[in-house]
């Protein structure tokens, strides 16, 4: 999914305190590129299974699965390492954070939505189970196409100002250590393939060098071999 991260009419955006950079959080659009594109991908993949194609709504059912406890895991490292911090440091951007938390809230009622409706939808591919859940995530992209450009647009500036590296890389390294290890190197590839070749390059390099190496190794050939399943006759995306 194409967006720009831009601020729209009628947007105000926080005041961006003064000093220089302690953080950069050019991977923040990295990691919202990949969620934007899969949860576009969401309601096609639902329809492509037909009525009790069930080994198939078991595969995609899990890959959606995981995507939903991935941006879960994400928002929550979020929560408990990053707003306090932020709007003790820079009360100017309280609004703006309290906006980020009302997006939290909204995104966590759709994932409780969508849990038992894909739990069902998974071992019985019933077509109205289908639509339901089908509907669930066309809500759930609508949100986070909102949330996730303005956390760019809005919040990550001021982060950059106010957030350690350390701190940074702390909420990035909560994150991947929530992620269970079988689903990190094919997320890595979801990451990878969503971004430009000069994005691409820069995110893998900052990527732990033995994550690159089993990348290399197991992880390339593992998320080629998931989106052919995903998607039969496409392309495989580039990655690294």
């Amino acid at each position: 999914m194409a967006i720009d991260y831009a601020p729209l009419p009628g947007e105000v955006q926080p005041p961006v305190p003064d000093g220089p950079k302690l953080c950069s959080g050019e991977e923040m659009r990295i990691l919202h590129n990949a969620f934007l594109w899969a949860y576009e991908q969401a309601p096609g993949l639902i329809g492509s299974v037909g009525p009790g194609e069930t080994s198939r709504s078991e595969f995609i059912g899990q890959w959606l699965a995981d995507l939903d406890a991935t941006l879960h895991t994400h928002h929550e490292s979020e929560d408990e390492l990053l707003w306090d911090r932020l709007e003790q440091r820079s009360p100017s951007c309280a609004l703006h954070v309290g906006q980020m938390r009302a997006h939290h809230v909204q995104v966590s009622e759709l994932l409780a939505e969508t849990e038992p409706l894909l739990t069902a939808w998974r071992s019985n591919a019933d077509p109205a189970t289908g639509e339901k859940l089908t509907d669930a995530y066309t809500r759930m992209l609508g949100v986070l196409t909102v949330h996730l450009r303005r956390e760019v647009v809005e919040v990550v500036p001021v982060v950059e100002r106010v957030i350690t590296q350390k701190e940074w890389s702390g909420l990035a390294k909560h994150s991947i250590n929530a992620i269970p290890k079988s689903r990190l190197l094919p997320q890595l590839g979801l990451l990878l393939a969503n971004s430009s070749p000069a994005d691409r390059a820069e995110f893998f390099a900052a990527v732990p060098p033995p994550v690159r190496l089993l990348w290399r190794i197991t992880g390339r050939r593992q998320f080629a071999k998931q989106y052919r399943q995903l998607f039969p006759g496409q392309p495989v995306p580039e990655t690294i």
